[in-house]
């Protein structure tokens, strides 16, 4: 087939006050006309950079393309180097012939202006058109990519739509002047999986329908095998495999690739840790990768899996306990004010009377899309938002009538690890110092050397080294600074730790290696989990009982073997559904669907 990009040998400088690092390392590539490339990696493999050069968006200084060439096949089949062109011509390639769509929406939206005047900017910018032919098309791109009610959708500002309808502006807006090639930059993976799966079943249909070529980015191999054709994988600024989807998955070369199909949380089976990439691989230190296994991903997961006995055996065992907590008929409402004294008109019910209780050692799931109320029940659990109705028994007391003191007293025992971990830490404070505030406000330890010996065991149990302790939260990857919050969760020696999509921002491989210390962990101090994630997939490896929330409501409970084989309710199915699967049958059922079509 016809090449639409061509990468030749790119090579993509940064500039530090100690070195010059390639982020982009002699990479060489193609995309053909009517195909998706896939490119895969960890955070800090190259990939959005490599996206970036293609659009010549990188910042000088510190960056600048050092060498190579970008060919793209004009109309005519004529070929344009497109770093060699001046500045100017090039803003009538980008938006126009090369459209791109962001990782995160909302900082690609501008706050202050609607969603349709910014698709009608777009257009205009690149199209000689009225402004009421502009917003005619701005009205179709908004019910080609689906989104209710179009006309409110043009009048409406990005903060007044949820992430999924932001990204689908943001497809619109890339889609307005009908590109030849569109680069998704990570454009799922903030979503809900369900909300993934519509948009990747979006972008598959506008791809047929315009006969568009497509780079899709990002980390999960799993959404490579859902979308992509031909995939490239990187690692630390190189290609280190390329080739068909379908080869890639079916028989993977690289150890690095083993190890991203690997690391993956399974359905088909439970295991009792997750694979990660150093299980397939060693790198020295002048950056040269040796094999460390010889054995093929199937092999390496069913070494590491639970026996039918091991996990009927572990269920047993919990369910002879007296749970740790019992939340019975919990309810938090927030009201709905409106007029100009502020009177209340309604209620938005949250959380709709659930009950459930966790058991000592045990790892509760709650699973659900966005909005479904499992975060909300997390905070009114620990109080952090007030519940207006039901108890939560901690421990044989009642947490709803315990006053501030005792309620102080009480949360050395349950502990929370938010979603963001960056959020969550204060950056003025250095890792040691924000744990050990945590001991000093519970007055734990007498001495400062006492509590700073407990920071460095803690951040041992964490793997991290004992010269981070003067370190600050931004010298840290997204992995790290999870891990610090689970140091400072930890630090009071807690019963109970309530985990709220604490790795749904991390890539798989990272993702792996926090779900295997959290293991690791809940064996070693005796933990009791509440896992919240929308994630079933997940929720499925760590958990030994899944709880599905709709609506404010747990619609499905059981074990997670249970939940999963034999789901009750159409919404739980749904939520298995949506998983990509990465399967090479899944890879060959899309492609003769495609050829089909």
């Amino acid at each position: 087939m016809e090449n639409l990009l061509e990468v030749q040998n790119l090579v993509t400088e940064f500039k530090t006050e100690n070195a010059t690092v390639k982020a982009v390392d002699t990479v060489s590539f193609t995309v053909k006309k009517g195909r998706t490339l896939g490119i895969v990696g960890e955070s800090g493999s190259g990939k959005s950079v490599t996206s970036l050069s293609v659009m010549r968006l990188i910042q000088t200084p510190p960056g600048r393309i050092a060498s190579g060439k970008v060919l793209f096949t004009e109309k005519d089949g004529s070929v344009t180097d497109l770093l060699s062109l001046p500045e100017e011509t090039m803003r009538k390639y980008r938006g126009n012939r090369i459209a791109m769509i962001f990782q995160e929406p909302m900082t690609s939206l501008n706050p202050v202006f609607t969603c349709g005047d910014q698709i009608i900017e777009a257009i205009r910018l690149h199209q000689q058109v009225s402004v009421a032919e502009a917003e005619r098309r701005t009205l179709e791109l908004l019910e080609e990519v689906q989104l209710p009610r179009p006309e409110q959708m043009m009048k409406s500002y990005p903060h007044q739509l949820s992430g999924g309808q932001k990204q689908r502006v943001m497809i619109a807006m890339a889609m307005s002047c009908n590109p030849d090639l569109l680069i998704a930059d990570e454009p799922t993976t903030a979503l809900d999986v369900t909300v993934q799966a519509t948009i990747l079943d979006l972008m598959r249909k506008l791809q047929k329908d315009h006969a568009m070529s497509m780079m899709f980015i990002t980390h999960d191999l799993g959404v490579i095998a859902e979308i992509a054709d031909d995939v490239i994988v990187m690692y630390k600024g190189k290609i280190v495999e390329q080739g068909p989807v379908e080869q890639i998955f079916a028989n993977p070369q690289h150890p690095y690739t083993k190890g991203l199909l690997a690391c993956r949380p399974r359905l088909d089976k439970k295991l009792k840790v997750l694979p990660t990439v150093h299980d397939f691989m060693d790198e020295a230190a002048d950056g040269s990768i040796t094999e460390r296994s010889h054995d093929n991903v199937d092999a390496v997961v069913h070494r590491l899996s639970f026996t039918a006995e091991e996990i009927s055996t572990r269920n047993t065992e919990l369910s002879t306990l007296a749970p740790i907590l019992d939340v019975s008929n919990l309810e938090v409402h927030f009201p709905i004010k409106s007029g100009l004294f502020g009177r209340t008109t309604g209620w938005v019910k949250a959380v709709d009377g659930i009950s459930f209780n966790v058991k000592p050692g045990e790892t509760l799931g709650l699973v659900g899309e966005s909005g479904c109320g499992k975060t909300t029940t997390g905070r009114a659990v620990l109080r952090l938002v007030e519940p207006t109705g039901g108890s939560v028994i901690f421990q044989g007391k009642d947490v709803r009538g315990l006053g501030s003191r005792e309620l102080k007293a009480m949360r050395r025992d349950f502990q929370i690890i938010f979603q963001d971990p960056y959020s969550s830490l204060n950056p003025r404070l250095s890792v040691g110092s924000a744990i050990m505030e945590t001991l000093q406000v519970h007055n734990v330890d007498e001495s400062e050397r006492a509590r700073k010996d407990h920071v460095l065991y803690l951040l041992d149990k964490v793997n991290l080294l004992p010269r981070h302790f003067n370190n600050y939260p931004h010298e840290f990857s997204g992995g790290q600074r999870q891990r610090i919050c689970i140091a400072r969760a930890l630090a009071l020696k807690p019963k109970l730790l309530i985990c709220d999509e604490s790795v749904s921002a991390l890539d798989v491989s990272v993702q792996a290696q926090v779900l295997n210390l959290l293991v690791s962990l809940r064996d070693e101090f005796k933990l009791t989990y509440i896992f919240i994630s929308h994630d079933l997939s997940v929720v499925k490896f760590l958990s030994d009982r899944i709880a599905v929330m709709s609506a404010g409501k747990i619609v499905e409970m059981g074990t997670a073997t249970e939940v999963y084989e034999n789901p009750t309710q159409e919404y739980t199915r749904n939520l298995i559904d949506a998983i990509p699967l990465g399967t090479v049958e899944d890879i060959r059922k899309r492609r003769a669907d495609k050829s089909a079509a």
